[in-house]
Order: C-alpha cells, then structure tokens, then sequence
C-alpha cells in the first residue's frame, strides 16, 4: 500500500482543517517545500497536495509551491483544490502534477470530467469522492450534494475511473481513526477500483489495517504534523 503524506496549503503555508473547516486552520510550516524535503529524505515517494485557496476559489491558486516542490524533490504528486477548467488542468501538469484530483468537477460538470479521463488517461486524473454519511460532499466540503457515494463511484468506473480518493468528512482532521466499514463496503462493491483512503489516520497500526483491506493508498495528514506517526515508521513500513 502506497503511504502518501497530504501538505494542504493556504497562502502558501502548510495547513491542516479539521472536516475541512478553515475556521479551524493550524499553520504547521510557512515552508512547504521544507515538509516535503523531510518527508523525501525518509523513503517517501508520493505526495497529496491540496491547493485549499484553489478549493475555495474554484480555480487553481497555489501553482507555485506545487512547482517549487516538483523541481526541487523527486516526489511524485497528485494534485487538488478547485480544478474547474482544461486550463487550470494545463497549468498544474505543467507545474508538475503527475496525477490531478477533480471533486466538485466530477459532480458538478461531469462532462468536463469526462472529457480529461480521455484526453490525459485514467492513470493521471483520480476522482475525489469526499462524502458524508456516504454522501458526496462539493466546493471543498462546504455543501453536500444528493449523489449516493457508491452509485457515484460506480457511475465514473464505466467511463474507466481507476483511482479514487475517498474522504470521510467526519473523521477528516480528527485523529479518531478512519473509515474501515465504509472502505470495506467500496471495496467490496466496486471491483477493481484502486482506492485510496483518507481522513482519521490517527496511529500507526491503522496502515497494516488498511492495506488488508485491500486499500491502494493511504493518505496521511495531521498524524504527521501532530506526531501520532514518526516519519521513521513510514520509512520502515516503505522499506519493509
């Protein structure tokens, strides 16, 4: 299972909310690209990258540090927050971006969405299926939608969705553990998805859980920055 370590930006600054409130906003580093030399320097090969300007702004913002951190490690990142547009898209790959992550999009315009699975391929656009109550939650969480989660996901697995991101809002920022019963049921009923987990990570026994499951990815926030998780367990987990 792929360990991806999230950096949320706002102005530039390493963030993190909780259930995406930016009311709730801790500053943990002015530095981004320093986060990401350190998470490098341990064995850590991805990175999440949220541009939470971009989310709020519905078009992408933090362009910059996603460059500064592209050139300057080895990291391969996917990158998300308020990607709307064939231009903003052009922007973040040309940034740096290997994947990008669309949400709202996905709901929102879905045939824009569409329409970049088949111009850049499946294995470059992930689909952000952020839910509450196992309902899909846009505009970086701040309104919920009447789509079903899985339905939904289901729906983007024919047009050749590959990876997908799920968040569960309600344990995002929390450290209470992640959403193990809502991951087995997608896993269980939706065949083939590459699923990435995300929200709660709290411990470090809670990977070996995941990757169990079945789960391709886990992302991993304020366990970090909180010290719940030392990035030496991540290098030993990667190595081992």
């Amino acid at each position: 299972m792929r360990i991806i370590p999230a950096i949320d930006i706002i102005e530039g600054k390493c963030v993190r909310l909780s259930k995406g409130d930016y009311n709730t906003k801790i500053i943990y580093n002015e530095n981004p690209l320093e986060v990401a030399k350190k998470f490098q320097d341990h064995g850590i090969e991805y990175l999440h990258l949220v541009d939470l300007d971009g989310a709020k702004a519905s078009h992408i913002v933090n362009h910059k540090v996603l460059e500064q951190i592209a050139t300057k490690t080895d990291l391969k990142i996917d990158f998300g927050g308020g990607l709307k547009t064939n231009e903003d898209l052009k922007i973040a790959f040309e940034s740096g971006a290997n994947q990008i992550t669309g949400g709202s999009i996905a709901v929102k315009n879905p045939a824009t969405f569409k329409s970049w699975l088949v111009k850049f391929g499946n294995d470059k656009i992930i689909l952000g299926a952020d839910a509450n109550d196992e309902k899909i939650a846009v505009s970086g969480w701040q309104e919920e939608s009447d789509q079903e989660l899985i339905p939904f996901v289901k729906g983007y697995q024919v047009e050749g969705v590959s990876y997908v991101i799920c968040t569960d809002i309600s344990k995002d920022g929390m450290l209470e553990g992640p959403s193990f019963d809502l991951y087995k049921k997608m896993l269980e009923q939706l065949s083939g998805i590459k699923l990435i987990a995300s929200g709660g990570i709290s411990t470090f026994d809670e990977l070996p859980r995941l990757a169990e499951l079945g789960c391709e990815g886990t992302i991993i926030g304020k366990a970090i920055y909180e010290n719940r998780i030392s990035l030496k367990q991540l290098e030993d987990y990667i190595v081992g």
